[in-house]
């Protein structure tokens, strides 16, 4: 095989593989100064510092940038296998407000994966301290990959 891809690629190397397909396409998450952290086979960490344009009314984050970064990290956990899952549904609850400067951290953990659908826990926490929201996402495969041809490859 040319390709440096081999058939004994490991679990966490596809999913490494994956997240640097996916990052050059994600222009949400980078608008957002989103960083990843880490990337394993149904599991996430992302950051991000909530800005001075991301506070509201009451001067905390609005809860659409939480929504989206929890949902940034969803993203990138259920897509580490390279079969192309969106999202079919998702909640939030939010606990504690984050300031302008505060460094949020969300971390996605796999906890089904049956078939097509799957269960994702994320927790969003200001970084070394309190828990700002925990949102739970269901996703859905849908045909593709995420880096077309690479399941035949290998």
């Amino acid at each position: 095989m040319n390709d440096s891809r081999s058939a004994d690629t490991s679990p966490q190397q596809l999913a490494d593989e994956v997240t640097q397909a996916m990052w050059p396409r994600d222009r949400a998450s980078q608008g957002l100064g989103i960083q990843i952290l880490s990337v394993k086979p149904g599991y996430a960490h992302l950051t991000m510092t909530v800005r001075p344009d991301m506070v509201n009314g009451h001067q905390i984050c609005h809860g659409g940038f939480i929504f989206t970064l929890a949902d940034s990290s969803f993203a990138y956990a259920c897509n580490s296998y390279n079969a192309n899952t969106v999202a079919s549904g998702c909640s939030i609850d939010y606990l504690a407000p984050a300031g302008e400067g505060e460094v949020l951290e969300a971390e996605a953990i796999e906890r089904s994966l049956a078939g097509r659908t799957g269960v994702y826990d994320i927790t969003v926490r200001i970084r070394g301290g309190k828990t700002v929201a925990l949102f739970r996402g269901k996703s859905y495969r849908i045909q593709g990959e995420v880096i077309a041809g690479l399941q035949a490859e290998r």
